[in-house]
């Protein structure tokens, strides 16, 4: 809740309250993250009815709040909501889940722009044929992608949809028909266990998108990994590089959240949540980085990873847990991002990670807080 108190409103000509044009800023800003607004303190305006015109203030400054974007729309219901990340590897994907991915329209712009450049950059000969395996395929988002990004650059292009969920694998079969996919061939397999038709060919590009909240937490660098043997020589990968960031959070609302289920298990278990009413005590700091093709392979692949952050507290808070966010190179300079300072506009595919504390501790602002993961 957010307290106003009656003193801090100006006087318009009228004699009514009023608020400067920063406070108004501030707290539509508020109203539009659904706080709950407080007055409080004596009437002290001339033609104030009681605290009755202080609140039809608040509400007519809440009717010039902006609508939301389809995409605030969209996600405003996931507002600091815990939710169990996906294990794709793990569980077969439903069908609504796939659905719900394919409507962010900026991850496949970003994925098209990369291979478009991959192609122009690395195969100068666009009579020359290009192979691309799309590991992890889906619904075929990624093909539908890689196709455009064919068609943009003029480039001959064979396609390889990689996919272990026997459903998706039958909707994959009928966009071969019914999209006229004449350049793509359907491969019903874990990635990691192909055998047989095309597992002897090699690709000039893999295309993928196995990225969890954290980047690595849904075993994308393990799946990668574990088709590499399938890239030639000089092959891409899509993504090149991605690096997972760490930051030290206050959320009363979301510790709580955690605390109610009354086990250990849930202290110990990382959350996705669309962060909202958080306050981050310090800038996220790089935490892990994972290259493709891993330049270990296939003689030292170790995907294990611990460090140590120090970070400085910049206000008096409670710490309930660190946020955590991931940014990826894909191709060049094609970024896609969920870090706060370089989220990726209108993206949605991916909320940030939360990481529970079992017991909350306080800082002051300059503290040092220390994190080993």
């Amino acid at each position: 809740a957010l307290i106003l108190p009656t003193d801090i409103f100006l006087t318009n000509n009228g004699g009514y309250p009023t608020l400067s044009r920063r406070h108004q800023r501030f707290v539509q800003a508020c109203l539009g993250r659904g706080v709950h607004m407080i007055i409080a303190g004596e009437p002290c305006h001339p033609n104030a009815e009681g605290h009755l015109t202080y609140y039809q203030y608040v509400q007519h400054l809440y009717g010039k709040v902006p609508a939301l974007s389809e995409t605030e729309k969209f996600s405003s219901p996931y507002n600091d909501f815990l939710q169990a990340p996906l294990q794709p590897l793990q569980d077969n994907l439903e069908s609504q889940t796939y659905e719900t991915f394919e409507m962010d329209p900026v991850k496949y712009n970003a994925y098209e722009n990369a291979v478009a450049k991959a192609l122009e950059q690395r195969h100068p000969d666009k009579n020359k044929e290009v192979l691309l395996m799309v590991v992890g395929a889906g619904r075929g988002p990624l093909v539908h992608a890689s196709r455009k990004a064919a068609q943009r650059t003029g480039h001959a292009l064979r396609i390889y949809a990689v996919e272990k969920n026997p459903n998706a694998v039958v909707t994959l079969r009928n966009r071969v028909i019914t999209d006229g996919w004449d350049n793509v061939t359907v491969i019903s397999s874990d990635m990691r266990a192909w055998q047989g038709a095309g597992a002897t060919e090699r690709a000039d590009i893999i295309v993928s998108e196995l990225l969890g909240s954290f980047g690595d937490n849904e075993l994308s660098p393990e799946c990668l990994d574990g088709v590499q043997w399938l890239l030639k020589d000089g092959g891409i990968s899509i993504p090149a590089k991605y690096t997972s960031y760490l930051a030290p959070m206050s959320s009363a609302k979301l510790w709580n959240d955690v605390k109610a289920h009354d086990t250990l298990k849930m202290f110990e278990t990382a959350f996705v949540v669309k962060l909202c009413n958080v306050f981050l005590a310090a800038d996220p700091k790089a935490t892990f980085v994972f290259s493709h093709p891993n330049p270990d392979h296939p003689d030292r692949i170790d995907n294990r990873r611990e460090t140590t952050l120090t970070f400085t507290a910049t206000a008096d808070a409670t710490i309930h847990g660190f946020a955590g966010y991931f940014d990826s190179q894909l191709f060049d300079d094609v970024y896609i991002s969920i870090h706060p300072k370089t989220h990726s506009p209108a993206m949605f595919s991916w909320f940030p990670i939360y990481f529970p504390l079992r017991q909350p501790f306080r800082v002051m602002a300059g503290d040092k807080i220390t994190a080993h993961m």
